[in-house]
């Protein structure tokens, strides 16, 4: 089971219950206010925590705000071995590729993204590059298994294509991409790259 430790260790540290509530009080914040005009002072207040100990658990704000993420999302990825790349990759998208709820607080994150490199910085290495790790694995168990040749040029793009999807569907359709979406983009566009690649 795939887990990320989001604060430090040391004196001072919140208790896992008491990070789980900074966690919903973070992500309310950013819906409320939008993740420019969130502030420290704003999530030590509301959370009732001292700055001290939010800058001792976590660098500033974008760590923060993608520990948040991280553990509102959690994506238990480890697990996801279903014996085909079918199954894996339609597991996966049961697993929390689909963005349908939450769409306040996702798209003030995707829109700060672009403006704050440490934000982006911090969701790649907290939310990104696991997913990433995942997918090779995936890859390398259908090659093992003779699904698709080794070095299949789509599997370069894999989770391009995957992401991709997600503000896709919301920018041509005006419609959140849910898991059924996902499954039928995964059949239709994502296997036949990989298998034909």
């Amino acid at each position: 089971m795939t887990q990320v430790t989001t604060a430090a260790a040391g004196r001072g540290r919140l208790s896992a219950e008491r990070e789980a509530e900074l966690y919903r009080h973070v992500i309310d914040l950013v819906r409320e206010l939008g993740y420019d005009s969130l502030t420290m002072d704003a999530v030590a207040s509301r959370a009732h925590v001292s700055k001290a100990t939010l800058y001792r658990q976590w660098k500033g704000k974008p760590q923060l705000v993608a520990s948040a993420m991280r553990h509102a999302r959690p994506l238990l990825l480890d697990d996801v071995d279903t014996g085909s790349l079918p199954g894996d990759l339609h597991a996966l998208a049961e697993a929390g590729m689909a963005l349908e709820d939450d769409t306040v607080f996702m798209s003030a994150v995707g829109h700060a993204v672009h403006l704050n490199p440490d934000l982006g910085a911090a969701l790649r290495e907290m939310l990104v590059e696991p997913v990433l790790v995942v997918l090779r694995e995936m890859l390398a168990r259908a090659v093992a298994r003779g699904e698709i040749r080794e070095g299949a040029a789509a599997g370069e793009f894999l989770g391009h294509m995957l992401v991709g999807a997600l503000p896709a569907r919301k920018i041509l359709e005006d419609r959140f991409a849910d898991t059924e979406y996902m499954k039928s983009y995964i059949n239709s566009v994502v296997l036949p790259a990989l298998l034909n690649s």
